[in-house]
């Protein structure tokens, strides 16, 4: 990575800051921090959106289409790793010796003016984030948030937030690790919830994640506390080479023996779950906090909400609160966002990992009322390619699979790598897989094949959840076959 903003003087930020794709939930959140600061914002996207017409309501100016005219007056030029270095105002700030800045590291020099918490893993670290903001809430503070996702119990993925009584001005991000940019941001609070190979085509193997990740703690000068889940096998392996020096304080937690904040009697319900708390004392005996109530399905949000506790609790929240706030918290939209249509449960996730999906899938069979129907959206070639044993299994609590085109995100394609071959593997252990290439023709597929009581979930992005509310809104409107 380059050279911290500060050095080359572009931290603090004056004049006009430009954001390529500012319509992205990542870039988005940045906007608004940045709007909070007094930095004059404006950004362009390719496509009208919800965001981008509430970044307008906030006095963003937001530009459609992208073009070389739009950074005219711009002093600094922000954009994410998924905008090309083709695209024309990237090229037109080259040309004009505008400072181009990565988003994480506009994100980074954010976080560290803050009394930050910085979340990173390959899983639920939006709902983990989001869940550490909501017991700070509760606990009488007033934290900032840039997490990669609306908040239902906020409405919105960033907000600057207000010093507490001590004067310290929290803010808790989720730090993307997807690129390596996680090294940008310095959190006074590190947490990392899960690890394991996601993002392929950064990371083909193991050692280049884990010494990103490694350097993420080794390398931030401000940590004083870092949280990590014990549970995790990817965690486990982060835990055995990490060389933390006093004062830095480790916290770790899970549901087995060997960690400081610790969950027993886990229970999972309909969109519910509850479990006890204990911490482990210094003579190695655990000492009961209170049993827990959340209002998330199945057992990987209990440890994502468990993971959130201990963060808090290791800033010295008072325990009572954190249990009092815990029920009442929310999560994001589009992670197991269930809407019942007509007796048919649809439920929208935004994730396309196999753990992840094997993950929800077992919440949602814990609490079906009749067969379930996973719809699902492959996430590039090298995802495909790499993963493909895991996606075989992923799907084992299916009855029926619908997998339709594969978005590519502009990869080359792998021979032997297409959709198909990932249809004929998940049949090795879910047989009932149907291929539907057209988005447009899954609701009609779905009206002749699945019946209430039934559960649908899809699995994917922005169009795919396009079609799940279409399907959705067809049934609650009596159209369709039942």
């Amino acid at each position: 990575m380059s050279d911290p903003i500060e050095s080359r003087g572009l931290w603090p930020p004056v004049g006009t800051w430009h954001l390529v794709g500012i319509g992205g939930i990542g870039v988005s959140a940045v906007a608004r921090l940045l709007k909070a600061r007094g930095v004059d914002v404006q950004g362009s996207d390719v496509r009208e959106s919800q965001i981008t017409r509430a970044l307008r309501d906030e006095g963003i100016r937001v530009h459609i289409g992208h073009a070389a005219s739009n950074v005219d007056g711009a002093a600094v030029v922000v954009a994410s790793t998924a905008i090309p270095k083709t695209n024309p105002e990237l090229a037109a700030a080259e040309a004009r010796n505008i400072p181009i800045l990565h988003r994480s590291e506009a994100l980074g020099a954010l976080v560290g003016e803050r009394h930050s918490v910085g979340v990173i893993g390959t899983h639920g670290k939006g709902t983990v984030s989001g869940a550490i903001t909501w017991l700070l809430e509760s606990a009488g503070l007033t934290p900032g948030f840039v997490i990669g996702g609306l908040l239902h119990n906020w409405g919105t993925n960033a907000r600057p937030g207000s010093p507490d009584p001590q004067g310290r001005h929290w803010l808790v991000a989720e730090v993307d690790e997807s690129d390596g940019s996680l090294v940008n941001s310095h959190p006074v609070v590190a947490v990392l919830n899960n690890l394991e190979l996601d993002h392929l085509h950064y990371y083909p193997e193991w050692p280049k994640l884990e010494a990103a990740v490694l350097q993420y703690f080794h390398g931030n000068p401000r940590l004083k506390t870092a949280v990590i889940n014990a549970d995790d096998p990817g965690c486990q392996k982060i835990l055995a080479k990490l060389q933390l020096k006093d004062p830095i304080h480790l916290v770790t937690f899970g549901f087995g023996d060997d960690c400081k904040i610790r969950g027993r009697n886990l229970q999972c319900g309909r969109m519910h779950g509850s479990f006890d708390v204990e911490m482990r004392s210094e003579d190695g005996s655990y000492q009961p906090l209170g049993r827990v109530e959340i209002r998330l399905p199945g057992a990987y949000n209990a440890s994502n909400l468990l993971g959130a506790i201990a963060t808090a609790w290791s800033q010295r929240l008072d325990f009572a609160a954190l249990q009092r706030a815990a029920p009442l918290y929310l999560g994001l939209e589009n992670r197991f966002t269930l809407v019942d249509a007509a007796g048919v449960e649809v439920v929208k996730d935004y994730i396309s990992h196999p753990t992840g999906i094997q993950r929800v899938l077992e919440a949602a069979r814990a609490q079906a009322l009749g067969p379930i129907t996973a719809v699902f959206k492959p996430y590039r070639f090298t995802m495909i390619h790499y993963l493909m044993d895991d996606y075989r299994k992923a799907f084992r609590d299916a009855d029926q699979v619908v997998v339709t085109e594969l978005y590519t995100a502009g990869e080359v394609p792998i021979p032997g790598t297409d959709v198909h071959v990932l249809c004929d593997k998940i049949r090795e252990v879910t047989p009932n897989v149907t291929y539907v290439h057209d988005l447009n023709a899954i609701p009609d597929w779905l009206h002749a094949n699945v019946q209430a009581p039934a559960s649908v979930l899809f699995f994917g992005g922005d169009d795919l959840f396009q079609i799940a509310d279409r399907y959705a809104g067809q049934r609650i409107a009596g159209e369709g076959k039942p």
